[in-house]
C-alpha cells in the first residue's frame, strides 16, 4: 500500500511540473519593462488613462480604416497587403508595437507577425 501511494505522489509530481513551469515563464518577463509595450498595471500597449487621449490624437490625424472581412479581436492577424501600419507617438509610452484603424476600430499590431495585441476601447 506504502509502495502504491509513493507511486501515485511521483506521477501527479511528474505531471504537474511541467504545468508548473510554463505557468513561472509566462508570467515574468516584460511587465513594465521600457520599450516593451507593456504597461505597468499589466496590460498590453497604451494605458487605460491614455486611451481617451489616444482616440483623441487617431481623429485630429484621420487615420483611415480599412475593412477586412474578418473580426477584429486581440490575436487575429491583419493580411499582408492593403493596411498601413502607423508608429505610436511616444508621449503615449515607448512600444515596439504600431497602430492602425481596421473595422473602424484603432488596434495596436505587433509589425513583424500583423498581429492585433490589443484593441483600444
Amino acid at each position: 500500500m506504502r509502495n502504491h501511494l509513493l507511486a501515485v505522489i511521483a506521477i501527479m509530481a511528474a505531471v504537474s511540473a511541467p504545468v508548473a513551469a510554463q505557468a513561472q515563464s509566462t508570467v515574468q518577463g516584460t511587465v513594465g519593462v521600457a520599450g516593451s509595450g507593456t504597461v505597468a498595471d499589466g496590460t498590453v500597449g497604451i494605458a487605460a488613462d491614455q486611451r481617451p487621449a489616444f482616440r483623441k490624437y487617431i481623429v485630429q490625424e484621420r487615420v483611415p480604416s480599412y475593412s477586412i472581412p474578418d473580426r477584429v479581436i486581440v490575436g487575429g492577424i491583419l493580411p499582408e497587403t492593403g493596411v498601413i501600419f502607423y508608429d505610436v507617438p511616444q508621449s503615449f509610452g515607448a512600444t515596439s508595437y504600431r497602430y492602425t484603424v481596421v473595422n473602424g476600430e484603432t488596434v495596436l499590431v505587433e509589425p513583424r507577425s500583423r498581429r492585433i495585441v490589443q484593441v483600444i476601447d
